[in-house]
């Protein structure tokens, strides 16, 4: 169903509606024991919280344990590595010092690139890293943080927490990485990246060298690009030097840190590929079930804390970061609607090679998919339009 079929069927309903309404307050919630209200259970409450922490401080039996986590940032993004940092906090705080987390910079426990890799391993308990760095593995593994062309960071929490997405990719990795996850951060929609020329059509994108992850990555090969994956505290270099024509990292405020602007010029929009990228907390599933499960309650309070505070704090710091970068002589572009559809039209595709060579993506693809299309449907109703309006009250 589409918007103009959703919108005409809301009207003819309008009547029913109002005659049934006195009916169904009345009636018992059928809704209560389906999967998707039982997954609502995956987001900790206030109340939940209180009492988990009241029972770690309190049962003197619960044991000391510290754990060393690898991470794929540097601890100059305080954005992104805070997210691993609010997480161990909170777990600390919660447990009264008993359970401590010491979050790691990458390369000091294992390369950037590499945290699922030896967090499956066991080298490391722990790891705070984004899923899609892992495609090479398992494209499945792009689901824990984005798809091209896919959800909003609203979008996907509601697919993680309230649409069964969540249960789904544990279940995964836990049969294939012996590994379990928990959503752990969000950047929000990111940019398009820095480019050192203007990219007008699909065809300036030949040949071009990008620093682009994921299958955001796998479909500028498609494209004609030749795609590089470098960790996040090698990208200047590589831009500056030349190794790179171009690449995508986050948003303003952690590409000014990183000092992007510096090694090109025109900063490019939409991030078609990451329009909701979330990160998340991997955990080696043998240490896991050796945790106390008020721990692992905890674990799984203070990983939604920090997918929240990250989200937060990058839509409350990008637009001042965006502004010194124009004022410091970035140039904004678009991509254009040349590139959108070329580049839409070669995800799609890929997502069907995938299905057709792996049944775990298939299976997954399928029912994100009818999430994705139906939760688009909604917001296209209403946030759209209300979008539409303050744009142009504000001019923007």
């Amino acid at each position: 169903m589409n918007r103009r079929e959703f919108l005409g069927l809301a009207s003819k309903s309008a009547a029913g509606a109002a005659t049934m309404g006195l009916v169904s307050c009345g009636a018992e919630d059928e809704t209560a024991n389906t999967p998707t209200s039982i997954a609502a259970t995956t987001a900790p409450s206030v109340a939940d919280e209180t009492t988990l922490t009241e029972a770690a401080q309190t049962d003197t039996a619960l044991p000391n344990i510290e754990w060393q986590m690898a991470t794929s940032w540097p601890v100059a993004l305080d954005t992104i590595f805070g997210g691993a940092e609010i997480f161990a906090q909170r777990v600390a705080a919660m447990t009264g010092g008993k359970f401590v987390i010491t979050p790691r910079a990458a390369g000091e426990l294992a390369p950037g690139l590499e945290v699922l890799n030896v967090v499956e391993q066991g080298a490391v308990t722990a790891g705070h890293t984004a899923s899609y760095y892992y495609v090479g593995k398992s494209p499945v593994t792009a689901f824990g943080t984005a798809l091209p062309f896919g959800l909003t960071a609203r979008q996907q929490n509601a697919w993680f927490y309230e649409g069964g997405g969540l249960e789904l990719l544990q279940q995964y990795y836990r049969d294939r990485f012996n590994v379990i996850q928990f959503p752990a951060g969000n950047t929000g929609a990111q940019m398009g990246g820095w480019f050192k020329k203007e990219i007008s059509t699909p065809a300036d994108l030949q040949g071009l060298k990008m620093r682009i992850p994921g299958l955001g990555g796998q479909v500028m090969n498609k494209l004609g690009v030749t795609v590089q994956v470098v960790a996040g505290g090698e990208i200047f270099q590589a831009l500056q030097t030349g190794a790179i024509d171009a690449a995508e990292w986050v948003g303003p405020y952690d590409d000014e840190k990183l000092g992007l602007n510096d090694a090109a010029q025109f900063y490019y929009s939409p991030g078609w590929w990451e329009p909701g990228p979330a990160l998340e907390v991997q955990i080696n599933l043998s240490e896991w079930n050796k945790l106390p499960e008020v721990y692992q309650e905890i674990v799984r309070t203070a990983a939604f804390q920090a997918n929240t505070q990250m989200l937060a704090r990058y839509d409350a710091r990008n637009k001042e970061a965006l502004e010194r970068l124009i004022q410091g002589g970035t140039q904004l572009r678009s991509f254009s609607q040349e590139i959108l559809e070329a580049s839409e039209q070669a995800a799609f595709a890929l997502f069907d090679e995938f299905s057709q060579a792996d049944s775990d993506f298939k299976s997954i693809f399928e029912q994100w998919k009818k999430f994705r299309d139906d939760i688009q449907i909604w917001h296209s109703v209403n946030e759209t339009d209300y979008m539409k309006y303050i744009e142009a009250q504000t001019g923007q």
